[in-house]
């Protein structure tokens, strides 16, 4: 967006004034002088119609900015649960699958009946599918493209999968002062934008793998970077403009927000908002014991 700085209106027409001024009149040329430094008073010029629009457009922005951070952050927690999820629980879903078959089929071996053949048929058929594109590319793609471990692997870079769900405090406090300062939404033009939005794909890889170093290392890189001079004051049409473009991108996030809230992995998220990774615990704890029951089970069946 261009800004070009606005002009200040004046509120009276100085040389009609200066006409009905008396000459001679020390006095009334003092109130002169006090009405002209009142007129030209940094205050009154606040109070300009395109000030306040442009306060509003910086609220706005900064509004939105948290909001996007938010999601953000929500956002890795949600990706950083699903990959924890099937690296820790993923063989004992496999474990538990397979043990149903087993269960399945000698069921259908003792009884004979058609019916508990079908389910046998089935039941092994979820142990081993009919690989499909998900499958396929399975730990390959996320939704920004190749997940950080394919992305590795290719660039021949060690593989630096996430620790744990959510990224420690002093990660987030990073993280959240980087996208305040370098956020691609306070670019003036589209070189500085495109500039802020490869630094801030940066900055949400590192945060993603929770990488508080690499974060340290972004933030002495910002500030080593160039300063941007203040944005002028912008022509009003522009400046509803831009309300117009926050306003649409909200909506956006909130449409995003919600299927992050909504999808499964979120969900589960929302059972343990103050502690995600006990629930991965907790829920292999569940698992475990499953696998316990359908292993008797099994055996109890094999000595009839």
């Amino acid at each position: 967006m261009t800004h070009e700085a606005a002009g200040v209106p004046t509120t009276r027409n100085d040389e009609d004034r200066q006409d009905n001024v008396p000459q001679g009149n020390d006095d009334v040329q003092d109130v002169q002088q006090d009405e002209a430094g009142e007129a030209a008073d940094p205050e009154d010029a606040e109070q300009r119609p395109e000030a306040r629009l442009a306060r509003a457009v910086q609220v706005a922005e900064q509004a939105l900015i948290e909001f996007e951070i938010a999601v953000e952050t929500f956002r890795v927690e949600v990706e950083n649960f699903s990959r924890l999820h099937h690296q820790k629980l993923g063989p004992m879903y496999a474990r538990l699958d397979e043990l149903d078959a087993l269960i399945a089929e000698a069921r259908a071996a003792k009884t004979g009946d058609p019916e508990d053949e079908r389910k046998a048929r089935e039941a092994r058929a979820v142990v081993m599918p009919m690989p499909g594109v998900d499958e396929l590319f399975h730990d390959w793609m996320d939704t920004d493209g190749l997940s950080p471990e394919a992305a590795a692997m290719l660039t021949e870079q060690p593989v630096r999968p996430p620790k744990r769900v959510r990224p420690s405090e002093e990660a987030r406090r990073l993280y959240r002062e980087l996208a305040r300062k370098a956020h691609p939404d306070l670019a003036q033009d589209e070189v500085e934008r495109q500039r802020r939005d490869e630094f801030i794909a940066r900055v949400n890889a590192a945060y993603g793998r929770g990488d508080v170093e690499l974060l340290k290392e972004l933030v002495a890189e910002w500030e080593a970077g160039p300063v941007q001079p203040p944005a002028p004051l912008s022509e009003s049409e522009e400046l509803y403009a831009r309300l117009e473009w926050l306003s649409r991108r909200k909506e956006l996030l909130t449409v995003l927000a919600k299927e992050l809230e909504d999808g499964a992995i979120g969900s589960m998220l929302r059972m343990a908002p103050d502690d995600p990774d006990q629930l991965l615990e907790d829920i292999a704890e569940q698992l475990l014991g499953e696998v316990s029951r359908r292993e008797a089970e099994l055996a109890e069946m094999a000595q009839q």
